[in-house]
C-alpha cells in the first residue's frame, strides 16, 4: 500500500531529475497509432531562457518538462522535435572565448537594450523601443556552462516526455533587439549596414572586421584587420555549437540575405531608382559570405528566417540571388513565411514571399512558422494581435507547391515563435487553443493544384535582373503586383516554377485541366513561351500580366497585342466587367508609375475586329488610350483561353519599410483587375461593402481530397462575399446561403475555414449544406442539401469513392429505403464529381 502511494511521487521525481529508468513512451511508429494527416519531419518549439527563472538544476528540468508536456498532443505528429533557443541576440556566439565559466549576456529584457538609455532608466514616457527593462526583478545569472546544461536537459527531458529525438538550435540575429551587444555596437560598428531599426543598426553578413586584440574561441590571439565577418562568424559558430552541444543554427531577420531584411529599398534600390550596376558585385559579396561561413563551419545545418519580402523584390532591391544560395550546397532550410503579417496585416506580402521562396527549393523541405508569443516586445500574437483568430494558420497552410514531377508539396517543418511570452510565462491556453487549428489545417492540406496556379519565373527573374535596369524594375514589380492582388481577394495559393511547369506539362498535358495559370510574359523564343502557347492551344486557361517589351512577334500575335509609345501617370478607366458592389463606388482613375510597374503603359489590341477577343478595360489620358485587360480565344484552341493584363502596381515608396498602396478612395487599385477577370475562367468572387476604404478580404481555395477548402480573413467583418463557379454556386459546409442570381452569398467572421463539396445551379432561395451521421453499415460520409428548387447539383465525393459506393436520395430519411435517385458522372473539365438534376426539396448524398 505504501509503495502504491509513493508511485506517483517517484514518477514525478524521475521525470524532473532525469532518472535513467523512467519508462519511455511508445514511439509514434507504433502500429496502434490513430493519428490523422501527414506527419511533420520536425516541429520546433522556439523559446528564450526567460522561463528558467531560477538557475537551479531541478527547476530547469521542471520547466523543460512543462515545455514538452504543453505541446505533447501536437508533437505526436512529428518524427523529430527541436527547441530553438533565443538565448541572446547572437552575441553569445561572437563573444564566446571557449571557456564554459564565461558569464553569459542573455536576453533578460523587455524592449531594446541597445539604446542610449540604460536598462530601466530614463523618463517614464520612453517606449520600450527607446529603453529596455529587466523582465523580472533580479533575473538569474548564467554562464556558458549553465547554458550547456540547459541544452542537455532539453534533449533528455524532451526524449522522455515525447519519445522522439530532440535537437537544439542556436540563433543569430543581426539587429539590436534582444540583448546588450558590446561586440556589434561598441567594438565593431563597422560591421553594421542595414537600417531596419535606425541608421546602420543591423549586421551586414558581407562586412569586414577591423583589428581586435581580444581573445575569442576561434581567434585566441585576436581578430586580424580585414577579416571577413563570414570567416569570423563561421569559426566562432563552429566552436560555440560544438562545445555547447547544439545541433544547428538559425540565421534571423534576413541575415545572410543582403544588408536590409525589412525594407522595400536596399543596396540596389533607393526608392527612386534601381542601381543595377551594383547588382553583380553585391550578389557576389552575399554568396561569398555563405562560402566563407561554410568553410569554417562545414557541417551544422543552417536554418533561415529570410527577409520580410519575396524572391523578386529581394533580388531587385538588395541583390539577393536566392537561386545561387539554394544551389550552393550549404545544407540549409529555406526561409519560411514571414511573421510580420501579424504586425502589419499584410497577408498578401506574407503569401507572396512564402510562395516565391518555395517555387524552387534546395530539396523538398520547407517550413511553416507561426507567431504565438513574442518573448521581447510585450505582445502575444495569438492572444492579442490575432485576437485568437486562426487566419494566419489556415491561409498560409492552404499554400502548396508543385515540383517537377507533379508532386504536391506541403510544409515538412513547423516552427512556433515562441512558446514563452515576454515575461517568461508559458500559458497552457495557447497550445490548447492553437493546436486544433494547426491539426485541422494539416488534415485539410492541399492534395491537388488549386483553381489558380502561380507559375513563378524563378529562373527568369534570376537571369533578367542582371541584363538591364529596365528588366530589374520588371523583376521588382511582379511580386508587388501579386501581393496587392492577394490583399484584394485573389484566391492564389498554389505555386510552381516555370521550369517545373514545363516538366509537368510535358509528362502530363492534362495535369492543370482544372486550374487557371497566372504568370508573366515569357522571353522571345524561350521554351516557356512555347509551353504556354501550346497549353492554351490545347484547351488550357492562362492569365498573363505585366509588360511584353521582350516578347516575340509570335507571342504578341497569340495575345492579339501590339506595343505603342509608353504613357504614365493618371488615366481614366473604361470597363466592361462585373465589379464589386459598393454603396460608394471605386474611383475611375488609376495611377501608373513606371518605376513600380515595370515600365510605362504601351499595350493595345492589334486587331480590334478579332472575333475571339473581348476588351474588358481601357485607359485614357489626354485623348490617348491604351488597352489594359482583355481575353482571347479561338475555335481551334479546344476551349482554351488567354487573358492579358498590363497590370498597374498601385503602390509607391513614400518612406517607411514597405511600398504604400494608393488611397483607394482616390485611385482605383490596379491589381483588383486580376480578380475581376476570373469570371472569364469560371470563377466569380464579388465583394459587397460600403466604400473603397473598407479593406477587401483575403481568400484561399485549396483542393484537398477532392474537396474545395475555402479559408478567409476579413479585415472588416461587415463585408458580404458572393461566389459562383462554372459548375455552380459553392455551398460551404455547415452554413446556409441566400442564393442571389445564381451566386452563393456569405457574411463571414474575421477568420473562417469551410469545406465545400457541393455546387448548385439555382437562381435564388435559401439553401443549406450540412453533414449528417452515417447510421448505416458501409457508409462513412453523409451530407444533406436543403432548399433546392429544380436545381442541378454537383457533388465532389472523396477521390477513392466508386460509382457503386455513391448514393443519392431525394426527400428521404432514415433508414434510406426510399427516394434513391440516379446520377451521372460530371464533365471531365470540372474534375471528378457526380451530377443530379431537377432536384426540388432535400437532397442527401452518401458514400
Amino acid at each position: 500500500m505504501r509503495l502504491f502511494l509513493l508511485k506517483p511521487f517517484l514518477l514525478f521525481f524521475c521525470l524532473v531529475m532525469g532518472c535513467g529508468f523512467f519508462p519511455q513512451p511508445v514511439q509514434a511508429q507504433s502500429s496502434i497509432s490513430t493519428l490523422k494527416g501527414k506527419s511533420f519531419n520536425n516541429i520546433t518549439l522556439e523559446a528564450s531562457l526567460k522561463p528558467f527563472k531560477k538557475n537551479d538544476k531541478a527547476y530547469i528540468r521542471e520547466v523543460a518538462t512543462e515545455m514538452f508536456t504543453q505541446w505533447h498532443s501536437l508533437l505526436r505528429h512529428t518524427d523529430t522535435v527541436s527547441v530553438m533557443l533565443w538565448t541572446s541576440d547572437g552575441s553569445e556566439i561572437v563573444d564566446y572565448k571557449g571557456t564554459l565559466s564565461q558569464p553569459l549576456e542573455w536576453a533578460r529584457y523587455l524592449g531594446n537594450p541597445n539604446t542610449k538609455h540604460e536598462v530601466g532608466s530614463g523618463p517614464e514616457e520612453l517606449s520600450i523601443h527607446e529603453r529596455a527593462y529587466l523582465y523580472m526583478e533580479n533575473p538569474p545569472a548564467f554562464t556558458y556552462g549553465d547554458l550547456k546544461f540547459i541544452i542537455q536537459t532539453l534533449k533528455e527531458v524532451g526524449k522522455q516526455v515525447t519519445g522522439k529525438p530532440v535537437l537544439v538550435g542556436a540563433t543569430f540575429d543581426p539587429g539590436p533587439e534582444f540583448a546588450k551587444s558590446e561586440f556589434k555596437y561598441v567594438k565593431h560598428p563597422e560591421i553594421l549596414g542595414g537600417s531596419a531599426m535606425g541608421h546602420k543598426s543591423f549586421v551586414s553578413s558581407y562586412s569586414v572586421l577591423n583589428a581586435d586584440k581580444g581573445s575569442y574561441a576561434g581567434f585566441p590571439t585576436g581578430i586580424p584587420a580585414n577579416t571577413p565577418f563570414g570567416t569570423f562568424f563561421g569559426r566562432q559558430s563552429q566552436h560555440f555549437l560544438k562545445d555547447l552541444g547544439y545541433d544547428y543554427i538559425w540565421f534571423s531577420n534576413g541575415f545572410g540575405f543582403g544588408a536590409e531584411g525589412w525594407s522595400a529599398t536596399g543596396a540596389t534600390f533607393t526608392g527612386k531608382e534601381f542601381e543595377q550596376e551594383k547588382l553583380a558585385g553585391l550578389t557576389a559579396k552575399i554568396n561569398e559570405f555563405w562560402k566563407l561561413f561554410r568553410k569554417e563551419c562545414p557541417h551544422f545545418q543552417i536554418q533561415t528566417r529570410g527577409t520580410n519580402l519575396s524572391v523578386g523584390a529581394d533580388l531587385a532591391r538588395d541583390a539577393v540571388n536566392l537561386k545561387q544560395i539554394y544551389e550552393g550546397g550549404y545544407n540549409m532550410l529555406p526561409p519560411p513565411n514571414s511573421p510580420w503579417a501579424a504586425l502589419d496585416g499584410d497577408f498578401g506580402l506574407e503569401m507572396v514571399g512564402y510562395m516565391s521562396r518555395m517555387a524552387e527549393l534546395p530539396d523538398n523541405r520547407f517550413l511553416f512558422r507561426y507567431y504565438t508569443h513574442d518573448p521581447w516586445w510585450l505582445n502575444s500574437p495569438w492572444l492579442d494581435r490575432y485576437g485568437r483568430e486562426p487566419h494566419d494558420i489556415y491561409l498560409p497552410m492552404a499554400v502548396s507547391r508543385i515540383d517537377a514531377n507533379g508532386k504536391i508539396g506541403i510544409p515538412t517543418h513547423l516552427n512556433f515563435l515562441t512558446i514563452d511570452n515576454s515575461l517568461g510565462e508559458m500559458p497552457t491556453q495557447v497550445p490548447d487553443e492553437v493546436t486544433p487549428h494547426i491539426l485541422k489545417a494539416r488534415y485539410d492540406s492541399p492534395t491537388a493544384p488549386g483553381p489558380l496556379v502561380w507559375v513563378y519565373p524563378f529562373d527568369e527573374y534570376h537571369k533578367w535582373a542582371y541584363q538591364s535596369k529596365e528588366r530589374l524594375a520588371e523583376v521588382y514589380y511582379g511580386d508587388w503586383y501579386i501581393r496587392q492582388a492577394i490583399n484584394n481577394g485573389l484566391p492564389l495559393n498554389t505555386v510552381i516554377s516555370t521550369s517545373s511547369f514545363q516538366s509537368v506539362l510535358a509528362n502530363n498535358p492534362e495535369y492543370f485541366r482544372e486550374s487557371t495559370l497566372v504568370t508573366i510574359a515569357p522571353d522571345a523564343g524561350s521554351s516557356l513561351e512555347k509551353a504556354l502557347m501550346g497549353f492554351v492551344q490545347k484547351g488550357g486557361k492562362l492569365i498573363i500580366f505585366g509588360p511584353t517589351d521582350h516578347s516575340s512577334p509570335a507571342f504578341l500575335d497569340f495575345l492579339n497585342q501590339k506595343n505603342e509609345a509608353p504613357l504614365e501617370g493618371e488615366f481614366k478607366i473604361k470597363t466592361s466587367y462585373t465589379t464589386d458592389i459598393l454603396e460608394k463606388g471605386y474611383p475611375n482613375v488609376i495611377n501608373h508609375r513606371p518605376l513600380f510597374s515595370g515600365g510605362g503603359f504601351r499595350t493595345s489590341l492589334k486587331n480590334r475586329n478579332d472575333a475571339g477577343t473581348k476588351l474588358l478595360v481601357q485607359v485614357e489620358q489626354g485623348g490617348k488610350s491604351r488597352d489594359a485587360v482583355w481575353v482571347r480565344t479561338k475555335p481551334e484552341w479546344q476551349g482554351g483561353k488567354v487573358a492579358y493584363l498590363r497590370g498597374t502596381n498601385s503602390s509607391s515608396f513614400t518612406g517607411g519599410r514597405l511600398l504604400t498602396p494608393d488611397e483607394p478612395d482616390k485611385y482605383f487599385i490596379g491589381p483588383l483587375h486580376l480578380r475581376y477577370v476570373l469570371p472569364e475562367f469560371g470563377i466569380s468572387h464579388v465583394v459587397e461593402k460600403q466604400d473603397p476604404t473598407i479593406k477587401n478580404p483575403v481568400l484561399t481555395i485549396a483542393r484537398s481530397n477532392n474537396a474545395f477548402m475555402f479559408s478567409g480573413y476579413n479585415p472588416n467583418s461587415t463585408i458580404r462575399q458572393r461566389f459562383r463557379f462554372q459548375q455552380g454556386a459553392p455551398l460551404l459546409l455547415g452554413l446556409e446561403t441566400k442564393l442571389d442570381k445564381g451566386s452563393s452569398t456569405y457574411t463571414m467572421p474575421t477568420s473562417w475555414n469551410r469545406e465545400s463539396r457541393v455546387f448548385v445551379e439555382q437562381q435564388d432561395g435559401i439553401v443549406s449544406f450540412k453533414e449528417l451521421h452515417s447510421g448505416q453499415k458501409g457508409i462513412t460520409k453523409r451530407y444533406s442539401v436543403d432548399g433546392l428548387k429544380n436545381a442541378t447539383v454537383r457533388i465532389y465525393a472523396e477521390p477513392q469513392v466508386t460509382d457503386e459506393q455513391f448514393h443519392a436520395y431525394v426527400n428521404s430519411s432514415y433508414p434510406w429505403k426510399t427516394g434513391q435517385i440516379t446520377f451521372r458522372k460530371g464533365e471531365d473539365r470540372f474534375g471528378k464529381h457526380y451530377v443530379v438534376e431537377n432536384i426540388t426539396g432535400n437532397l442527401v448524398v452518401s458514400w
